[in-house]
């Protein structure tokens, strides 16, 4: 029975280092890569937006449980920018009451669509991402919006 529980509980501990372990992507080098190997190397992308200058910028979520999104900026001339993890309190900290879905979609990306749920009594849409905290413990960070203006209300 012992021996159960420190297998069951390593598994566990395992599987909660790999969620929060990094996504490499090493080879694609800033100012050297295009589009088409980030696409080769990231594959198709969650979200995508064209920018009016001919820049884009692409989301990729990643990890098991959705606990990355990376965002991949694409210059005018097709080559790439950065890559930056947004999960994180950073990025959190840009999202303000009034913002607007799209905004926070450009900002760390989708949130999986099973986290996602609305509440009749207050007319609120709630958005769930999971993501690593600093001491890669699995934690969640939460996005409520007014149902009706679909802009931020409280984080």
């Amino acid at each position: 029975m012992i021996q159960t529980v420190k297998y069951l509980f390593s598994l566990l501990l395992l599987s909660t280092l790999v969620a929060c372990a990094s996504y490499s992507c090493s080879s694609l080098k800033p100012g050297v890569a295009r589009i088409g190997d980030v696409l080769h190397v990231m594959g198709s992308p969650a979200m995508r937006w064209q920018n009016p200058d001919g820049s884009q910028q692409l989301a990729y979520t990643r990890g098991p449980q959705g606990t990355q999104t990376f965002m991949a900026y694409i210059m005018p001339n097709g080559a790439l920018q950065r890559i930056d993890p947004v999960l994180d309190r950073d990025y959190f900290k840009r999202i303000q009451p009034g913002y607007s879905e799209a905004q926070v979609l450009r900002t760390i990306g989708p949130p999986q669509p099973s986290w996602t749920v609305y509440y009749k009594a207050r007319n609120e849409l709630a958005w769930e991402w999971r993501y690593c905290d600093a001491a890669s413990q699995l934690a969640r960070y939460n996005v409520l919006f007014d149902a009706s203006t679909h802009t931020v209300r409280s984080t």
